[in-house]
């Protein structure tokens, strides 16, 4: 058998900051047409490294080689110069430009002195009609969603003539539908030559779409295996050094009385939705990218207008005149959103003002602060949900993503609501702090609460959901329980796709 090609070769590589060495002496090979894929729990340095390869971090000692060559990128523009482009895990959109001046940033086609529009919104076109993304060129990125912008990302990085695409979570707010198309993509230009370094913290798909796979822990290099050649289980062995038996922990309880019911709500990109949700109960949503899902949950807790209808919780009609966030949350209403960075946390405070943020009116009802206080409450839920920190006073932005999903989560258990939306839980957290925040839904709905989870990973859905509700183009398209024999993907996506009960 020949000798594979290596386009990029990584040498001890290694990074450190204040107090952190997070890549640490780092060494092995991407092949020429190979997907890689690099794997870890959160910290683990898969980002810092593909960071470093892609000129967003600077290096601190070992070396690089792009085909035989030696590669120092000095930045993003030097490194895409040379080849190696990244799809960022965090969205990093100019939100007041279009989709056409987003993609073309910097590269604009020009008839004389100024930008042509016109050409640029053609270009943009065929890149997107290559991916059969059905969005308008000339759409504001603002006005899209968030899905729709992780495909604008991709649409991004791939209208570079890359020798190595790195794709950092590339799906993490995608549906079946994006997802397969991305994959189609990712074959085409893998078979074209390009190498492509994929993180992900969805298992199933790391094994359907990689060549290779790489483990990394504790910033260190681990293994890597081909991936006809390990299994699931084996692999989340060496990713967290201990053996997880079942991935979904979900203890499914006699439902309690009824908890939540909407009647005939409608609001922005959804009309007539009628569910309920009973104590105990985890009840998950499913459905394709614009079926209305979030802005249902929007709509129930007071953040996006109601236009018609009502939300009774526990018997009680929750949206009176004026209804908004602050009474949703004073009726006993969570909402854990899906962008968790923008929505749910105050990047720049520390983990213990963040967690009191919904409860301060009833905390400090003379408008001050008593740090004592606070530090009492937020060192209960730090410690009751396992976030690792040093300290209540470590700034959120400085935390992994499942920590900052716990965060977000602690602020609103100390709420002690009824009811909590979990919208998108798991989006962009690893396997372990994945088991980790199933275990903390499984707890609450044990201890009674009722929960509705939001989520595009069907697995997810089908391993922690008692029932699944459907939605397409913003109507309850049906509804199918655990008891059923066709509680499966198959039968998900049937009702998503074509938006009826099925017979």
């Amino acid at each position: 058998m020949a000798e594979k090609e290596v386009m990029l070769h990584i040498e001890s590589l290694r990074k450190e900051y204040p107090g952190v060495i997070a890549v640490n002496d780092v060494s092995f090979d991407i092949y020429k047409g190979e997907v890689h894929i690099v794997i870890g729990e959160n910290g683990a340095g898969k980002s810092t490294l593909v960071k470093m390869l892609a000129g967003l971090n600077t290096i601190d000692s070992g070396t690089l080689k792009l085909e035989g060559r030696e590669y120092k990128p000095e930045n993003v523009l030097d490194a895409q110069a040379k080849g190696v482009n990244i799809i960022h895990q965090e969205l990093s959109m100019m939100e007041n430009r279009t989709v056409a001046q987003n993609i073309f940033i910097g590269r604009e086609p020009v008839k004389g002195f100024w930008i042509d529009k016109k050409a640029m919104n053609e270009k943009c076109r065929e890149l997107l009609d290559s991916l059969e993304i059905e969005i308008d060129p000339s759409t504001m990125v603002r006005d899209l969603s968030i899905a729709q912008q992780q495909m604008v990302e991709v649409a991004k990085a791939l209208s570079f003539q890359s020798k190595v695409l790195i794709m950092d979570e590339p799906t993490s707010s995608l549906t079946s539908k994006e997802i397969d198309n991305l994959f189609r993509l990712t074959r085409k230009l893998r078979d074209e030559g390009t190498s492509i370094i994929y993180i992900s913290h969805r298992m199933q798909e790391l094994m359907e779409i990689g060549d290779r796979v790489t483990v990394m822990r504790d910033g260190a290099y681990i293994g890597t295996r081909e991936i006809k050649e390990i299994n699931m289980q084996e692999l989340i062995m060496m990713m967290v050094g201990r053996k997880i038996e079942n991935a979904y922990p979900r203890n499914y309880n006699e439902p309690g009385k009824e908890m939540v019911r909407t009647d005939k709500l409608t609001g922005l990109r959804f009309r007539n939705v009628d569910i309920h949700i009973n104590a105990g109960e985890i009840v998950g949503v499913a459905g394709l990218v614009g079926a209305g899902r979030t802005e249902l949950a929007k709509a129930i807790f007071g953040y996006d207008p109601i236009e018609s209808g009502a939300v009774f919780l526990d018997g009680k009609k929750a949206n009176e005149r004026h209804y908004s966030t602050t009474r949703a949350v004073d009726a006993g209403i969570s909402l854990l959103p899906e962008d968790r960075k923008k929505e749910g946390l105050f990047l720049d405070m520390s983990i213990s003002e963040n967690i009191v943020q919904a409860v301060a009116r009833k905390l400090f009802k003379n408008g001050i602060a008593d740090k004592k206080v606070e530090n009492q409450l937020s060192e209960k839920y730090i410690k009751d949900l396992a976030v690792a920190t040093t300290s209540g006073e470590k700034l959120v932005k400085e935390l992994s993503g499942g920590n900052q999903q716990k965060v977000v989560l602690g602020k609103w258990l100390a709420t002690e609501s009824k009811f909590l939306i979990f919208d998108e839980p798991t989006r962009g957290i690893d396997v372990g702090a994945k088991y980790e925040i199933y275990s903390i839904m499984d707890r609450l709905a044990k201890e009674g609460a009722a929960i509705m989870m939001i989520s595009s990973d069907l697995p997810e859905l089908l391993g922690i959901s008692d029932r699944v509700y459907v939605m397409k183009d913003g109507e309850l398209a049906g509804e199918i329980t655990r008891e059923e024999a066709e509680f499966t993907q198959e039968a998900i996506l049937e009702v998503a796709l074509r938006g009826k009960e099925r017979s």
